[in-house]
């Protein structure tokens, strides 16, 4: 009776173990393939790139955006030099025609995608007390500009010979001529003016946006330079695809309300 009992429990262990292994098991969930589009923009794109590569991402399973934010003209000769990019925006329209005449950006492909113009910045508590734009060649005021080469830098220098024609011909000189630094892109400037290093700095009205605890002095539209921002893919790029749908997205009612929200104005 032991013995049939025990034939009768090993009989079942295995027609237990038979039905478990007959049992389908349910194949893995296919992963999407993870991609990486790099993006290099100028440094007055950081915070809304920022937030237009997180939305991009969340629409595009598997793929991260990296940026390189910086002055364009730095970014224009890392492109140069080779450094492995999808997707270029510039704050200047004249970097992006360099690399068009290298052929390193696709030509048919560049598009101005928004527009920015300038405000004066000045520290919270104003300590040289400047009310208006006649008051930045005051001896003594202490300025900060983005060097000449960088976009920023080079727009407030237009704007300032624009000025000449209404504050005098020497007004450019007399401003310049209070500029404690030159720095290599446009959010150093804002840097400076918010740790109280400078009296007044001129960036872009985006800028500001991040920054509301700097006071600003408007400049009239007939003085001031607008900025136009080109944003292509590059010729080598190796996501092509995803550089297209990037450009696409920015260009996108979400994209562009997105960088409205971060003070930049429709392209023109």
């Amino acid at each position: 009776m032991k013995r049939l009992l025990s034939l009768t429990l090993v009989l079942s262990i295995f027609l237990t173990a038979c039905g478990a292994s007959a049992t389908p098991t349910s194949a893995p969930a296919t992963q999407a393939p993870t991609r990486t589009l790099t993006v290099f923009a100028a440094a007055s794109l950081t915070d809304a790139f920022t937030e237009v590569g997180a939305a991009f991402d969340a629409a595009n399973p598997g793929v991260t955006t990296t940026f390189n934010f910086a002055g364009s003209q730095a970014l224009r000769t890392q492109i140069e030099e080779g450094a492995p990019v999808d997707v270029f925006a510039s704050a200047s329209g004249k970097e992006m025609e360099t690399l068009v005449t290298g052929t390193f950006v696709v030509p048919d492909a560049v598009q101005v995608f928004l527009t920015n113009k300038l405000v004066i910045i000045l520290p919270a508590d104003n300590p040289a007390a400047l009310e208006k734009l006649e008051d930045l060649s005051n001896p003594g005021v202490k300025i900060v500009f983005a060097a000449e080469e960088v976009p920023v830098g080079n727009y407030a220098r237009q704007a300032l010979d624009l000025m000449n024609a209404s504050f005098g011909t020497d007004f450019k000189d007399k401003v310049l001529a209070n500029v404690v630094s030159n720095e290599d892109n446009v959010k150093q400037v804002l840097a400076k003016v918010q740790l109280g290093e400078a009296d007044a700095g001129i960036v872009y009205t985006s800028d500001v946006i991040a920054a509301p605890d700097l006071k600003t002095i408007e400049i009239p539209a007939d003085l001031n330079v607008i900025a136009r921002y080109p944003i292509a893919p590059l010729t080598k790029s190796e996501n092509a695809d995803l550089a297209a749908k990037f450009i696409e997205y920015v260009l996108s009612a979400e994209g562009q309300a997105i960088l409205a929200k971060w003070g930049f104005a429709p392209a023109k």
